[in-house]
């Protein structure tokens, strides 16, 4: 499966490239794919990325009513709680996509009386068969995905589309994620990484480093990185 890495001068510069890549494939895949299915990722590049699609969107031709919004992974925090990986990424979209409601889905919060294995077996239901045509990626310095940690029982083999995890090495502790199946259903998965405290988690992902997870995961068509020359600085 052909692997692709595209090295950014710098973190703007990989901005611009990722949005403008993401506006540009999501408007081609709506010629053959009534709506998309994008999996989103969370952290400060991830946002800055929507942020440049959001920009894109007024002069392209993607229809942002047609595309259908899932993610990788969310903290088990209150819903308006600011470490919510959902929160800034919907501030910075539904408005810019007019988004059908019916076609964003994140993972639920720990609000109200459902447990959090539970709620990873309801987003397991909600997700049903469904693939991603693209899913994007951030990548932590000791080479987590989602929330699935080197060396911790999220990384457990499992037949389960979601998972609860529990006392993640990173906090807040409680977290639900996809597993590693689920995001190996993806037709393109698209790492997107910045900054040189990632470059050695970059450079063991390249090198297929076992039991990390960075290096587990790729897209049954492409897989992507997306990255700036400090994330690559140790390639």
């Amino acid at each position: 499966m052909p692997i692709h890495t595209i090295v950014h001068d710098d973190p703007e510069a990989l901005v611009t490239g990722a949005s403008t890549r993401l506006v540009e494939r999501l408007t081609a895949l709506q010629q053959t794919e009534p709506v998309p299915q994008l999996c989103l990722t969370g952290g400060r590049i991830a946002n800055r990325i929507y942020r440049g699609l959001a920009a894109r969107l007024a002069g392209s031709e993607l229809d942002g009513t047609r595309v259908e919004l899932w993610w990788g992974d969310e903290r088990f925090v209150p819903v308006d709680h600011e470490d919510r990986n959902a929160g800034e990424a919907l501030a910075i979209l539904a408005p810019a996509l007019q988004m059908d409601p019916s076609r964003v889905h994140p993972m639920p919060a720990a609000d109200g009386n459902v447990s959090i294995e539970d709620s990873a077996d309801g987003y397991a239901a909600e997700l049903g068969e469904t693939s991603f045509d693209i899913c994007l990626l951030g990548v932590g310095p000791d080479g987590h995905v989602a929330s699935l940690f080197p060396d911790h029982p999220s990384l457990a083999a499992t037949s389960a589309r979601v998972i609860a995890v529990h006392e993640a090495p990173k906090p807040p502790s409680e977290r639900l994620s996809l597993t590693l199946s689920t995001l190996n259903r993806s037709r393109e998965v698209w790492f997107v990484v910045s900054g040189a405290d990632k470059a050695e988690a970059v450079r063991r992902a390249h090198a297929g480093e076992e039991g990390l997870p960075a290096a587990m995961v790729h897209g049954t068509e492409s897989t992507v990185w997306l990255i700036d020359s400090d994330a690559a600085s140790q390639l």
